[in-house]
């Protein structure tokens, strides 16, 4: 869709993943990036603000053809969850370490030793028993039968793709896929278990296609 709109080449060979380059779309002048923070194949597009409406359009008008409809947080809340993508300020903060939040593989240089420590809490994801049960974040989680407080969720959502009510807590850490924990939620305690990430696509494949 979004090569109708340019004449510089977008295959995957020609602008790889996780680039960026100065295109012209639609005869606006874009900033592209070759990424996609939902899981997919796809693009973030930074253009000046007063050509918004018109380069708006053009992608809309571009995309009639194949469906194309705009969608909001919640669809983007659910797939970068589903993909394991962490938040800031949300699932993670300057208290966290990189090892801790999970993310020690984007560090380099004199950071690395921030990742080399052995985590005493680790955000990890969590699949509730019950598909339809989705939390709102911020939840107290328990060990399962008891009744001390060990984490809380940070964020949550239903993976529509996967079929699965995903949350993503920090925990006493690491536990092993399979561990059993409690999340009280308004009251009712609600079984989830520690789950392997990403939930979706885990060769990550269909960003880089």
């Amino acid at each position: 869709m979004l090569q109708q709109l340019t004449e510089e080449d977008l295959t995957a060979d020609a602008f790889r993943f996780y680039k960026a380059r100065q295109l012209s779309v639609a005869g606006v002048p874009v900033l592209a990036l070759r990424l996609s923070y939902v899981g997919e194949l796809g693009w973030e597009l930074y253009a000046p603000a007063e050509f918004g409406r018109g380069l708006w359009d053009a992608i809309m008008g571009a995309g009639a053809e194949h469906g194309i409809i705009p969608v909001g947080r919640r669809a983007f809340e659910s797939m970068r969850l589903e993909k394991g993508f962490r938040l800031w300020g949300a699932d993670m903060s300057r208290e966290h370490s990189p090892a801790e939040a999970g993310v020690a593989f984007a560090v380099r240089g004199a950071a690395e030793s921030l990742s080399r420590a052995e985590p005493q809490r680790t955000l990890m994801c969590l699949v509730l028993d019950d598909p339809a049960r989705v939390l709102l974040g911020g939840e107290p989680i328990y060990a399962a039968g008891g009744n001390e407080v060990i984490g809380y969720v940070t964020s949550a959502d239903q993976g529509y793709s996967v079929g699965e009510s995903i949350a993503y807590a920090w925990l006493p850490g690491p536990a092993e896929p399979g561990t059993e924990v409690m999340i009280d939620y308004f009251g009712l305690r609600c079984p989830a278990r520690v789950a392997t990430e990403p939930r979706f696509d885990p060769a990550g494949e269909r960003m880089r296609s």
